[in-house]
């Protein structure tokens, strides 16, 4: 009975994720359609309307934003690197074997 069960279960899972995919795919599909079917049309047109990607109408604008990212990546790097090294010189033991 229990096995009657999972298996209806599964198949109800199964056919709301096939559902979900070939719905997707139809989203998908009508975008790239709506954008000339130029993908990076579309990931520009993503990007704008999640607010991701901001329209920068002077160079003042424009320069803050990568100012920003540099010292984001600034940051990163002084996280990363200290890590890094500590990885790179790390102790290697030495195992005495027999001959």
């Amino acid at each position: 009975m229990k096995t009657a069960i999972k298996a209806s279960l599964f198949g109800v899972l199964l056919l709301f994720g096939v559902a979900i995919g070939f719905w997707s795919l139809i989203a998908f599909m009508a975008g790239l359609k709506q954008a000339d079917w130029q993908l990076t049309e579309l990931l520009r047109q993503y990007l704008i309307a999640t607010g991701v990607v901001k329209p920068s109408h002077t160079l003042v604008d424009f320069y803050s934003h990568i100012k920003g990212v540099e010292y984001l990546i600034c940051v990163g790097f002084f996280v990363a690197f200290p890590l890094f090294y500590k990885y790179v010189n790390k102790d290697v033991k030495k195992i005495d074997t027999r001959r």
